[in-house]
């Protein structure tokens, strides 16, 4: 396939972004969480190019491509690339159907915001190979296999949250998800005159990466250091905080701070929860704001740009509660404000956070959507 080419595309396939109302950094902790896919997304187009073994990738919006060989699937050294090398890496474990095939994407998900575009990515070529070559692949494998690619290729030891919201989400719904157990329930979402507002700090600190993993691996020492004491605790769901207190003197201040973020964030999913179904937004709100304190202060994944902008919003009535949503060290802060307040808050916030970084913000809105689909 050449770049001037006007291809006919056999199949076209939509892939969410997704925000994560609550429930931060314990997907991996066999936590509950409680994201939804969300209106911004990438869309793949592709096709059989005829060919056995030779595939074409191309991203409109980054004017890139590469090619690759099915016979020669490995690790390469530019990152973006081992997403999709990652997933066909992970299919073909799975079945020798695949063939040559070429595709290319358009995308609306804001990169490094944090709603996840990788496992956009991830399982929207997952989702239209299975498609475009009949693999019989169901939905939950095509959310595990994108996951794996995600460990194994990019190097991320992902949870499960951002893939299986990508594909199991419904419009008007969040999704209550057991990442223990996967199952999962739809939660009708009315939070009208409200509405989630992103704010992209445009800021990507290096540390993402890297501290994501370690934060993963304190936790899983913490959780043996419980269990030492308490052989009958299978994870951090059995755990409390009057059980964490009393290993307190067997771990670093450290391992136990990520612990207790761990602990207390799976309730706040609970409660959460109860506040969507009854309505209750400004419980809603407090909640984010306890999240955030713990990802910030007892989790240390927050940043300086992230902070000033939860903190900035305490002392404006038209946001009822923010947090850091994703990763960490960069990316959005979700925000629960009314609708038609959000032209003058977006202005006033925009102009503060300049003033003190020099940094133009982004702001958009983020309204619950479908998961991956075949248009």
């Amino acid at each position: 396939m050449n770049k001037s080419d006007n291809p006919q595309w056999d199949i076209v396939i939509e892939s969410p972004g997704r925000i994560n109302i609550i429930g931060e950094h314990i997907d991996y902790n066999d936590g509950f969480v409680l994201p939804t896919a969300i209106d911004k997304k990438i869309t793949f187009r592709i096709r059989k190019n005829g060919e056995n073994d030779k595939c074409f990738f191309r991203s409109k919006d980054f004017n890139t491509d590469f090619t690759f060989y099915l016979s020669d699937v490995k690790v390469s050294d530019k990152s973006w690339e081992n997403y999709i090398l990652g997933v066909v890496y992970e299919i073909q474990q799975l079945t020798d159907k695949l063939q040559g095939f070429d595709c290319e994407i358009t995308s609306t998900i804001p990169v490094g915001s944090g709603v996840s575009s990788s496992a956009a990515l991830e399982c929207g070529l997952a989702f239209a190979l299975n498609e475009l070559f009949s693999l019989g692949i169901d939905k939950l494998e095509i959310v595990k296999l994108s996951q794996r690619a995600e460990h194994n290729f990019v190097g991320t030891k992902c949870g499960i949250m951002d893939q299986f919201a990508s594909v199991m989400s419904k419009s008007g719904n969040v999704v209550l998800l057991d990442c223990q157990t996967l199952d999962y329930e739809h939660i009708p979402i009315n939070i009208e005159p409200y509405t989630f507002l992103l704010l992209n700090t445009n800021v990507s600190h290096d540390l993402a990466t890297g501290e994501y993993n370690t934060r993963r691996q304190q936790c899983e020492e913490g959780l043996d250091i419980i269990q030492r004491q308490f052989p009958e605790i299978k994870s951090f769901r059995d755990v409390n905080n009057d059980i964490l207190k009393e290993s307190k003197g067997n771990m670093s201040a450290v391992v136990y701070n990520r612990c207790k973020h761990v602990i207390d964030e799976t309730q706040r999913v609970h409660k959460a929860v109860d506040a969507l179904k009854n309505n209750k937004m400004n419980a809603l709100g407090e909640y984010l704001y306890e999240s955030h304190e713990g990802l910030s202060k007892l989790y240390e994944v927050s940043c300086k740009e992230l902070d000033f902008l939860v903190d900035f919003t305490k002392s404006c009535n038209e946001v009822t509660g923010a947090r850091m949503m994703g990763g960490g060290f960069g990316g959005c802060t979700i925000n629960l404000i009314k609708t038609s307040d959000i032209p003058a808050f977006t202005n006033k916030v925009s102009t503060a956070y300049f003033n003190k970084f020099g940094i133009q913000l982004t702001a958009f809105e983020a309204n619950p959507g479908n998961g991956t689909v075949r248009l």
